[in-house]
């Protein structure tokens, strides 16, 4: 069970994307959830990301601002599932 830092509910790990911060301090979003690094989870909700973003909650764990590929990206995605 991960955490989404959108809404803060508690879900299983498969149901959630993972974004995560590489070794050379990038974020990316990461679709196998297999990549290293630090990783944080939202759910596939486009409210969250929006709640994430607003309350600046991808910044918070990385210590690193969210680029606007890698927001749209997972907008993308949240938009196709």
């Amino acid at each position: 069970m991960r955490m989404c830092l959108g809404c803060q509910e508690m879900k299983p790990k498969k149901e959630l994307l993972r974004i995560v911060r590489t070794t050379e301090g990038v974020l990316e979003f990461d679709p196998t959830s297999k990549k290293n690094g630090r990783g944080a989870y939202l759910c596939p909700d486009l409210e969250c990301l929006k709640k994430a973003i607003k309350g600046n909650k991808l910044e918070k764990p990385f210590a690193v601002k969210p680029s606007s590929e890698l927001l749209a990206e997972l907008e993308r995605r949240m938009n196709s599932t």
